[in-house]
């Protein structure tokens, strides 16, 4: 890990867009809380051993001797002469978390094989080197997937798990020195192979752009494990995965060059709080490249303006990272950059550790409301494949109940599945459900994503490898009624212990906001009247059922469900209040919801409010370098910068500059504006959050957001979801 008073002061010339924030050197504070951090690392457990360090070393040593031996035969059996035959060669590289120097133990190995032009990827890397892997003792679990986005053969070598790419590049003669770095490598290839070699271009460019690699390192294991345990780190799930990580954290390592991790940590939080997506976190300028490829421009195409949190990777061509990412989860996510922000605060006064921090997100408490989707195959080998595609769909879902919602029911889907034991070959994921804050609703609206569901499933069951006996479902659960098998052990934790401090911040809070004191009163009112009534929220039949039924399983196992299959909950339907507990994200105008799905043409149409000031602000920035006049992608002029610059005592005297115009931020609002994020209050049945104007701006235009005084009751109707029974338990 090397000693955190040793590093070099980043005395070089600028790495980035800008000009650093702060160049000033650590403290004797950050040393101390950077060497705790270190500490708390190890005993998490992220470093690997020397021995499990050297048998990858080998492991990687015998993958490229394999594919080298590979290369040959297949150039023999393709009748080269002899002299073809001795030249043939492939070469294998690494990329992700082993190439960043970040990855722990157990972790798998991102590599790729490079091999000649005449080695062709269907016929001979998942033809002949498939079947020279299958027949190899010391390899395990070979899975091909030639149909992905980005194709891959995952195996396991000696228990070394591996996933391997493969790009046949227009050379005849791969040589040992080969620099893949270099634009020509990209010439004559398609595009499978363009997005294989990105991998490892993007991450080796990483590496040229942080100014200290072992502080970049450390802070990056400190952000994963974060991520990982607050339940954001899953690109497949609409949230960020490893490379979007490595590249949010390189650039505050380029905003502050000589801090350590420590700092590193506190800076992130508070730069990404701050943060103004959809404007894009680069590590350098946009370059357009001589080769015609497509890249990341929202000037010229129409899809790069609508994502939401754009991360661009540095390697021509430029992409973004997190397209993946929803409204849903941006809220999600800035909502954690919030509260580590004022932890990593209480941290620098002493008021607490960096445990707190990592602290895991207790998801199936957080919510009162969830989506429990359930699949089951009838083989380990089906069930792999049906959970790798579904998992790859579940994202749809998110973004389909927020199309058909108009954005009002906002979605936190949890990152990984869970098993029953009690049922082989099936695995249930959650989401949990909630009103977005400020979203006016009407008295008694009601919300019916039936038809919403029915499409989410029509499109999982689109799959070209589908079985009779693949299987899925979705039901609808309360919170009191999650499953005991999600919890370590099986076993339900107690509710937390309401304090007398809980109780004095729910009076507070009443007496603080009379109009939402009256909604709470009247929604307990309800809930009182209804029980005495003896009325039911679920009107559910007696008949419904949900998938974690385990008669349900036998019932419905080998029919395809195309059509609506809640005929048993047709006239009936689920009522409830979902809390009204998130902020609003920057960007997305409010609107009415009008009881029936929308068209797919609207789909998420607020993001797409901004496309003018994005592009015109981006026209003359992002793709060219930037000129004389610096911008400061992180900041505006203001107290935020000037904070910094006194509190971290830079010797040089940085400041912003007096022609740096409130016009040419990009990212980041200052300390006094409003586009900041709210916190949550969950104090027992009462989930409200304080109200606040988020500003939807990309060059400082606002649309109004005002939020209304009275929140009245909102009632969505979940009337295709059949209650979860205790059997589900």
């Amino acid at each position: 890990m090397g000693s955190p008073g040793t590093s070099n002061l980043a005395t070089a010339a600028r790495i980035g867009l800008s000009e650093p924030i702060s160049t000033g050197g650590p403290s004797e504070f950050d040393v101390i809380k950077t060497r705790e951090l270190e500490k708390f690392l190890v005993d998490a457990g992220l470093y690997e051993s020397h021995e499990e360090a050297i048998k990858r070393e080998e492991v990687l040593g015998r993958l490229d001797q394999i594919v080298k031996t590979w290369v040959k035969n297949i150039s023999r059996a393709k009748g080269y002469n002899e002299s073809m035959i001795n030249e043939a060669n492939a070469k294998i590289f690494t990329f992700g978390s082993y190439r960043l120097g970040v990855h722990g133990p157990g972790a798998d190995i991102d590599t790729l094989c490079v091999g000649p032009k005449h080695a062709t990827r269907n016929e001979d890397f998942f033809g002949e080197l498939y079947k020279m892997l299958s027949e190899m003792p010391e390899v395990q679990e070979l899975h091909p997937v030639p149909d992905a986005h980005v194709p891959v053969m995952g195996f396991k070598f000696n228990g070394v798990s591996i996933d391997l790419l493969y790009a046949n590049v227009s050379l005849w003669v791969i040589p040992e020195d080969l620099d893949i770095s270099q634009e020509s490598i990209l010439q004559n290839v398609d595009d499978q192979t363009v997005r294989s070699l990105n991998g490892c271009r993007v991450t080796d460019q990483i590496l040229r752009l942080v100014p200290n690699i072992q502080n970049f390192r450390t802070t990056l294991r400190c952000m994963r494990l974060w991520a990982k345990r607050r339940g954001v780190y899953s690109n497949v799930t609409g949230f960020l995965g490893g490379i979007n990580w490595a590249l949010l954290v390189a650039r505050i390592c380029q905003l502050y060059p000589n801090a350590l991790p420590s700092m590193l940590v506190s800076r992130f939080f508070r730069v990404y709080t701050l943060w103004r997506w959809p404007n894009p976190v680069m590590l350098c300028p946009i370059q357009e490249g001589s080769l015609g490829l497509s890249f990341w421009d929202p000037r010229r195409n129409y899809k790069d303006r609508s994502h939401l949190m754009p991360i661009i990777t540095p390697a021509y061509p430029c992409m973004n990272s997190s397209y993946n990412v929803s409204t849903s989860t941006l809220r999600v996510m800035m909502e954690e950059f919030q509260r580590g922000n004022e932890i990593c605060e209480a941290i620098e006064a002493n008021k607490a550790t960096w445990d707190a921090l990592f602290e895991p997100f207790a998801f199936f408490e957080a919510y009162k409301n969830y989506l429990q989707i359930d699949i089951a195959a009838e083989t380990d080998d089906d069930l792999m494949n049906w959970k790798g595609w579904v998992e790859s769909r579940i994202r749809l879902l998110t973004l389909k109940i927020e199309r058909d919602t108009n954005g009002v029911l906002q979605c936190h889907p949890h990152p990984g599945e869970f098993s029953d034991k009690s049922k082989p070959f099936h695995h249930s994921y959650f989401m949990g459900l909630r009103r977005k804050q400020g979203s006016n609703p009407q008295e008694g609206e009601q919300f019916d994503i039936r038809m919403t569901v029915e499409d989410f499933k029509r499109d999982v069951y689109a799959y070209s490898f589908w079985k009779p006996t693949m299987w899925i479902n979705v039901c609808h659960v309360k919170r009191k009624d999650i499953p005991n098998f999600v919890f370590p052990g099986g076993v339900r934790p107690p509710p937390p212990p309401r304090t007398a401090a809980d109780s004095r911040s729910v009076r507070k809070s009443l007496r603080s906001n009379s109009p939402q004191a009256e909604a709470v009163m009247s929604r307990k009112k309800r809930k009182l009247d209804e029980i005495n009534r003896g009325v039911s929220l679920t009107e559910s039949s007696s008949t419904g059922v949900c998938i974690s039924d385990a008669t349900s399983l036998d019932e419905t196992m080998g029919r395809k469900q195309i059509g609506p299959d809640f005929n048993a909950t047709a006239n009936g339907g689920f009522s409830e209040n979902i809390s009204s507990d998130g902020p609003e994200i920057p960007g997305f105008g409010k609107s009415k919801h009008d009881g029936v799905p929308t068209s797919s043409s609207g789909a998420l149409s607020g993001s797409l409010t901004m496309e003018k000031p994005f592009t015109e602000h981006y026209s003359s920035q992002i793709i060219n370098p930037q000129g004389p006049s610096e911008v400061l992608d992180g900041l505006v002029e203001g107290v935020q910068v000037k904070s910094e610059i006194q509190q971290d005592g830079e010797a040089d005297g940085i400041k912003p500059s007096s022609s740096f115009t409130s016009e040419q931020a990009v990212g980041v609002v200052g300390a006094g504006n409003e586009a900041t994020c709210s916190k949550i209050q969950q104090n027992g049945d009462l989930e409200e959050l304080e109200p606040l104007e988020l500003s939807a701006t990309t060059t400082m235009v606002s649309t109004s957001a005002t939020v209304p005084a009275q929140k009245p009751l909102i009632r969505f109707s979940f009337t295709s979801l059949p209650k979860a029974t205790g059997n589900s338990a």
